[in-house]
C-alpha cells in the first residue's frame, strides 16, 4: 500500500504489520498457546537435541525481505516449541518447578500490547499504582507489618543485589555513593554472612558491588541444613576483632538445595545487636507463607530489613516477577534515586508529601516492564483460597513421595521436607563414591526416559537427587510415574 504526499510522490506504508494480518495471527497464537498448554505433557520434558542443533536450522543472517506472520508462526511450531525444555510440563520436577498459568499469560500478552515503561509515575500511572497495590496484597498475605513496601524486579538475583546495595549505602560515614570504594584505605573489609548453602546470587552480588567474594562468610549449618546462629555470632565477633566491618546477614527461607528454613528470629536478634541489615531470601519458600500453617515456620520474617519473594516460582506467574519488600522505603530510595532534568515532572518535583512513587528510584533499572499486570490477574483469577489450595496440594504430594522413599530400603531421605521439595538418594555399595555413581546414573536414565525431569545437588559432598513439585498441571499420577521411573532406573543400573 502506497502513501501519496502533497507533491504527488508516493512511498510505501512504513507503519506496523497490517491490522487484519495481525488479528489473524493473534487468533492463531491463541490457538497455539491453548493447544500447547493442553498437550504439553505429550512432549518429553527435555528435547532430544544437542548443542548447535537449533542454530543449524536457523539462517545465518536476517531476511532481507519481509516474511509473513503465517510462515513465522509455522517455524515457531516446527522449530522452537519442540526444542525447548518444557517448564510447563507436569513432569518437570527439576530446580524449582514453576508455571506459566493461563491468567498470567493473558497478563503478559496485554502488558506487551501496552508496552509501558513505568520508570516514572507520569510514564505509567496505572502500572505504578497497580504494582504498589498488588505488592501490598502479597504483604498482607505474608502477615508483614504495613511499613514494608514492595516493588517488582525481574529475578531474586536483582532483588538481592539491590538489598545489599542498600545495606552498603547505610554506611554513611564512608560516603560510598559519592566517592566510591576504589583506591581508598579508609574503608575496612565489608563483610556479609550467609548459610553455607546460600544461593549463588549472593556471591555474584558481592562481586558486582565491589565487596569482594572473599568477604562473604559461609556460616555453618545444623543437621537440617539451617544456619547455625551461634557460629554466626562467633564469625561476627571474629571480624570485629580483626578490624572488619560486618554490614549484613542473608537468611534463607527455603534454600535452593534443600529448602531449609534458617532461624530468622534468632538471626534478627543478632542483627539488632550488631546493627546489621537483615535480608531474607524467600524467593521460593516465601510464596508458601500465604498459607498460615506454613507461615508459622517462618518466625521472624517480619523483623527483616528486606525480603525477596518470587511469584514466578510458586504463585503461578510467568517469568519474570520478583517482589522485593523493604522496611524503610525512603532509606532504600536514597541508595538509588537520581533526577536528571529530562525526567522531571510536575508530580516528582512537587512537595515531598504529595509526590507519587517513581519506580525508577527503587533500583538501577530505568526501563521497567509492566510485570504487576500478570500478578494482579493471577491473584484475581485463582483467589487467595485457590492459591493456598494449590500450594497445599503440592506439599501433600511431596510428603507422599517422601513416604515412599522412607519405606523403600533402596533409598533414603537426605533432608527434611518443609515445603514441596524432596531430597533423596539411592543407597547401595560401601563407599560414597560408589553411591554417587549410582545416583548419577539413575538421574541420567530417568531424565532420558522423557516423562519427567529431575535435578541434583550435593549435600556433605555427596550426590543427592531432588524432586521439586510446583507446577499447576502436576497431579498425583505424575508423581507416581516419577517414582516408578526412579525405581526402574535403580533396577537397571544397580543390578
Amino acid at each position: 500500500m502506497q502513501e501519496r504526499h502533497k507533491d504527488g510522490t508516493e512511498t510505501p506504508n512504513l507503519g506496523d504489520v497490517p491490522a487484519d494480518e495481525f488479528r489473524s495471527a493473534m487468533h492463531r497464537v491463541a490457538d497455539l498457546v491453548c493447544d500447547y498448554l493442553e498437550g504439553v505433557g505429550e512432549y518429553p520434558v527435555l528435547p532430544s537435541v544437542r548443542p548447535g542443533d537449533v542454530a543449524r536450522s536457523l539462517p545465518e543472517s536476517a531476511p532481507e525481505e519481509p516474511e509473513s506472520l503465517e510462515a513465522i508462526l509455522a517455524d515457531y511450531k516446527g522449530l522452537i516449541e519442540p526444542n525447548i525444555t518444557h517448564w510447563n510440563h507436569p513432569g518437570f520436577f527439576a530446580y524449582f518447578a514453576n508455571t506459566g498459568s493461563r491468567p498470567g499469560i493473558l497478563g503478559e500478552t496485554l502488558a506487551a500490547a501496552l508496552n509501558v515503561n513505568a520508570m516514572l509515575w507520569k510514564s505509567g500511572p496505572a502500572a505504578t499504582e497497580l504494582e504498589e497495590r498488588v505488592c501490598d496484597w502479597l504483604r498482607q498475605l505474608l502477615e508483614l507489618p504495613p511499613e514494608f513496601r514492595g516493588h517488582i524486579n525481574d529475578t531474586a538475583s536483582m532483588s538481592t543485589l539491590l538489598a545489599l546495595a542498600a545495606a552498603r549505602h547505610r554506611l554513611s560515614e564512608y560516603q560510598i555513593r559519592e566517592c566510591g570504594m576504589g583506591g581508598r584505605s579508609d574503608i575496612p573489609a565489608l563483610v556479609v554472612y550467609a548459610n553455607e548453602q546460600v544461593h549463588s546470587s549472593i556471591d555474584k552480588a558481592m562481586i558486582v558491588l565491589g565487596l569482594g567474594h572473599e568477604n562473604l562468610r559461609r556460616v555453618d549449618t545444623d543437621l537440617a541444613y539451617r544456619l547455625d546462629s551461634r557460629h554466626l555470632e562467633a564469625l561476627i565477633r571474629e571480624d570485629l576483632a580483626a578490624g572488619h566491618r560486618p554490614i549484613a546477614v542473608v537468611a534463607t527461607v527455603g534454600t535452593t538445595s534443600t529448602t531449609a528454613i534458617d532461624p530468622v528470629e534468632e538471626i534478627a536478634q543478632i542483627c539488632r545487636r550488631h546493627d546489621l541489615w537483615l535480608h531474607v531470601d524467600a524467593a521460593y519458600g516465601g510464596s508458601a507463607g500465604i498459607c498460615p500453617e506454613l507461615r508459622a515456620q517462618m518466625k521472624g520474617l517480619e523483623s527483616a530489613s528486606s525480603i525477596v519473594v518470587n511469584p514466578h516460582k510458586w504463585l503461578f506467574v510467568p517469568m519474570d516477577c520478583s517482589v522485593l519488600f523493604v522496611r524503610d522505603k525512603e532509606g532504600f530510595e536514597s541508595t538509588f534515586s537520581l533526577l536528571p532534568e529530562y525526567l522531571k515532572t510536575p508530580e516528582n518535583t512537587a512537595e515531598a508529601a504529595s509526590r507519587p512513587t517513581d519506580l525508577m528510584n527503587l533500583g538501577v533499572q530505568l526501563g521497567r516492564r509492566f510485570r504487576s499486570l500478570k500478578l494482579w490477574m493471577v491473584m484475581r483469577a485463582f483467589g487467595v483460597s485457590g492459591l493456598r489450595a494449590r500450594i497445599r496440594e503440592h506439599c501433600r504430594l511431596a510428603q507422599l513421595f517422601a513416604g515412599w522413599v522412607e519405606a523403600d530400603p533402596r533409598f533414603e531421605l537426605r533432608a527434611p521436607v518443609p515445603f514441596s521439595l524432596v531430597c533423596f538418594r539411592a543407597v547401595l555399595g560401601e563407599s560414597g563414591e560408589e553411591q554417587d555413581r549410582l545416583n548419577e546414573a539413575i538421574l541420567a536414565r530417568v531424565n532420558a526416559a522423557g516423562p519427567v525431569f529431575l535435578s541434583h545437588t550435593q549435600l556433605e559432598g555427596r550426590w543427592v537427587l531432588r524432586l521439586s513439585i510446583g507446577n499447576l498441571r502436576t497431579t498425583e499420577k505424575h508423581v507416581v510415574q516419577a517414582w516408578d521411573l526412579i525405581r526402574e532406573a535403580w533396577e537397571s543400573v544397580a543390578l
